[in-house]
């Protein structure tokens, strides 16, 4: 549950940072956001899930 948590409020800092200095229009993130929500309900979901879990467990397996 934080891993999802920290990665929704790190793309909202994203877009919001976008939508500010970057050109990124309003109506493009609410697009993106959509798009989002409709990823989330599709078969797709679980794939998704999978991989940014393997990207985080191997980011926090990262020794410095």
């Amino acid at each position: 549950m934080a891993i999802s948590v920290s990665a929704v409020v790190l793309l909202a800092i994203t877009v919001f940072l976008l939508v500010r200095k970057g050109g990124l229009k309003a109506g493009h993130a609410a697009v993106s956001v959509l798009l989002g929500f409709y990823l989330a309900s599709s078969s797709v979901a679980p794939s998704i899930n999978q991989l940014t879990a393997k990207a985080a467990s191997l980011i926090s397996g990262i020794k410095f």
